[in-house]
């Protein structure tokens, strides 16, 4: 491996990768209640012993949309023991920042507030958990963002129109685009993209120089038709995706084949349910960018408690036992209790050697019972292991393969088994089945006055947020509103009236005023609430990732700083340069840059093939493009020292572009995954794979 300079020169970005963290998931529970803050502490601790230039995060910091206050306090706390400290900062922002945190009265990154003194900055989007709510639109993340510890950014704060303004660094030769989009409804956000109302803005000049790096909190599986957000929607100038929401732990990048970039999914850093691809080997990702190629360093987290899954089907075990067979319940519950000594067997080998590794595993036996089986007692069966395992009230799950009924005239037509399977959806929320259900009910059981989408989105906020009186606020709200409606239009007869009511709801599907609408009613229940002096209750757990198992989706996914004697005699405390010029490594805060004057239509938010190779930069050579290269090997790492501040001929003038479009060209990446040993970690074209 080459030396220390070669790998972490003037030039080179180091960027711990994380998403998913969820802190203060079942901080309640006696024995899994730290899982959380141990693993985030492992990796801000890793963050420091790397001597990355800064932390990103994808969202879902914390489990809970209202964290308690040992929850925040522990973040607090952590965060300000490793991101503040005497290291320099070696990389400088060019872009507005007055644009970039828009959520914060201190629109600069952390480490150039005069008041702080920070030594690793941490980016961070917001993800599903930890949302903004309310009418001010805030989250926990802001708390922490106003307190100076994180720099939250990629909020967008209307519903009918998304720019994406990044981030734009440069530390040495090196610029670097960080682009981020916070938690947005993926059928919201579907929509957007399909009408074309989502814009990601790119410096005027300079455009090929620019390692673009974005970062999104949606689901990538499909779910439903519009319940996911297709890699395809995401512009083709894009070099990596970090995308967050999604919990298996696919850190390896993958390519696109089809828009040419990479993405990483790092997953979750705690198990927030008991499902397969939560049972993967929990990683973060270290990146290094230089210029324009980038490797990947998988980096594994020891504080993770272990988590073992194993299904068994009674129908397969005929040569043991049948249905028939005497004492056939006992003879189940031995080969249960078999099944569950090979996997506690199996974690204690795997735990030898790593002792950050908490002691009691998670266990989950999924057994299927069909076929004419009993269940045993799961209660009594799991005292047997109550000092063993982590998860001791649920280690067996009894499921059983529905069969759908049919030529039954006398019930709902629904396919209960797309609803409710034997493993659910990661993430799946209330507002989704609400949708489902009514969607495949029959018509004399449709909603008349409520949209499907308001009635979940009011349910959603009983089930996630308590607020109590969404449900009847939206329904009182949609009434009121129906009937002046009713009366200016003078409307008497009884069919009349049905007609105009079945046309007054569908007008408003999918609009922004079925948002307004929606956001009118719970405001009303909050203020409600507020007025009888109640606060909403604590949700300890969160229902929709306490489900179970995670459901198959239908389809799988393409697969900081301070004064003193610090190095920093170049910090100016004055407001800086303009955001065009060279900026030095200073406090100074970046003014507002010149406003985008360049606008491109938007394509289509799908292409053939066929209509993608005859874009520019389809054939083109791979002699400018951006390598990776995945190692799981350790790399020696050094610690950097500022470079002098070297002219910058980018700007902060941006260029609109959405989805689907690309001038430039020299475009496309290319992945190198051979373990051998390199001179150069960045390998260059000629030793990359195609």
């Amino acid at each position: 491996m080459s030396s220390e300079s070669t790998l972490d020169d003037e030039d080179t970005f180091k960027i711990l990768i994380a998403t998913d963290i969820h802190l203060g998931y079942l901080e309640k529970d006696a024995i899994r209640g730290n899982d959380s803050f141990n693993t985030l502490e492992e990796i801000l601790k890793c963050a420091k012993t790397n001597q990355v230039d800064f932390i990103l995060l994808g969202g879902d910091l914390f489990h809970e949309n209202k964290p308690s206050r040992r929850c925040l306090h522990t973040c607090i706390t952590m965060l300000r023991r490793y991101c503040m400290g005497d290291k320099p900062i070696n990389f400088n922002i060019l872009s507005d920042q007055k644009v970039n945190f828009n959520t914060t009265q201190f629109p600069w990154v952390n480490y150039q507030d005069e008041n702080l003194n920070i030594s690793i900055p941490a980016f961070s989007i917001h993800g599903n958990h930890d949302d903004p709510t309310g009418a001010e639109g805030l989250c926990a993340l802001d708390l922490i963002s106003a307190s100076g510890l994180v720099n939250h950014f990629g909020h967008s704060h209307s519903v009918e129109k998304i720019e994406i303004s990044p981030i734009l660094m440069q530390k040495g030769i090196t610029k670097l685009a960080l682009f981020g989009l916070g938690s947005i409804p993926d059928e919201r956000l579907y929509r957007m993209f399909v009408n074309k109302q989502v814009t990601m803005l790119r410096p005027k000049e300079d455009q090929d120089e620019w390692f673009n790096l974005f970062t999104i909190h949606q689901n990538r599986s499909k779910h439903g038709p519009t319940n996911y957000i297709p890699e395809q929607f995401l512009d083709d100038f894009i070099d990596l995706v970090v995308w967050g929401h999604e919990h298996e732990c696919l850190i390896a990048p993958t390519r696109n084949e089809q828009q040419l970039f990479y993405v990483t999914q790092p997953g979750s850093s705690v198990a927030t349910s008991l499902s397969p691809g939560e049972a993967a080997k929990k990683h973060i990702g270290l990146l290094r960018v230089k210029g324009r190629k980038m490797n990947m360093q998988k980096i594994p987290l020891n504080t993770v408690r272990q988590f073992f899954i194993q299904d068994v089907v009674l129908a397969d075990y005929q040569d043991i036992f049948t249905p028939d067979t005497p004492q056939v319940t006992k003879k189940v519950e031995d080969l249960c209790y078999a099944k569950v000594t090979e996997m506690l067997e199996q974690a204690e080998r795997e735990r030898l050697g790593c002792p950050l590794t908490p002691e009691k595993p998670l266990i989950r036996l999924r057994v299927d019972y069909s076929g004419g089986f009993e269940a045993f007692n799961t209660s009594r069966f799991s005292q047997k292991f109550v000092d063993r395992v982590a998860n001791p009230k649920d280690v067996i799950h009894f499921l059983r393969r529905r069969e759908q009924k049919e030529n039954n005239k006398d019930e709902v037509n629904v396919d209960y088994g797309k609803l409710l399977k034997t493993t659910a959806v990661e993430g799946l929320r209330v507002e989704d089945l609400v949708k489902q259900y009514f969607e495949a009910t029959e018509q004399n059981v449709q909603l008349s006055l409520l949209t499907e989408h308001g009635m979940g989105k009011a349910i959603q906020e009983f089930v996630d947020k308590d607020e109590k009186d969404a449900i009847e606020e939206l329904i009182t709200y949609q009434l009121e509103k129906t009937q002046r409606h009713l009366q200016a239009r003078g409307v008497t007869t009884e069919q009349d009236i049905d007609l105009e009511i079945q046309r007054f709801r569908d007008s408003k599907k999918n609009t922004t005023e079925e948002e307004n609408e929606i956001k009118e009613a719970i405001n009303r229940a909050k203020a409600h609430r507020l007025e009888r002096g109640e606060k909403p209750v604590d949700m300890s757990v969160d229902l929709a990732l306490e489900s179970d198992e995670d459901a198959a989706p239908l389809a799988p996914p393409t697969r900081g700083t301070g004064r003193g004697a610090r190095g920093r005699g170049s910090r100016g405390r004055g407001r800086g340069a303009a955001a065009s010029e060279p900026k030095p490594a200073g406090r100074a805060r970046a003014q507002k840059s010149s406003a985008a004057t360049q606008s491109r239509s938007i394509m289509q938010a799908f292409q053939s093939p066929s209509q993608r190779s005859s874009r520019p930069g389809a054939n083109k050579s791979y002699a400018d493009e951006v390598t990776i290269e995945d190692s799981d090997e350790d790399i020696p790492v050094m610690k950097t020292t500022r470079p002098p501040p070297r002219p910058a001929s980018s700007s902060s003038s941006f260029t609109k572009l959405s989805s689907q479009s690309q001038s430039q060209s020299t475009k496309g990446v290319a992945f190198d995954d051979s373990d051998d040993e390199e001179d150069d970690p960045f390998k260059g074209p000629s030793r990359s794979r195609r």
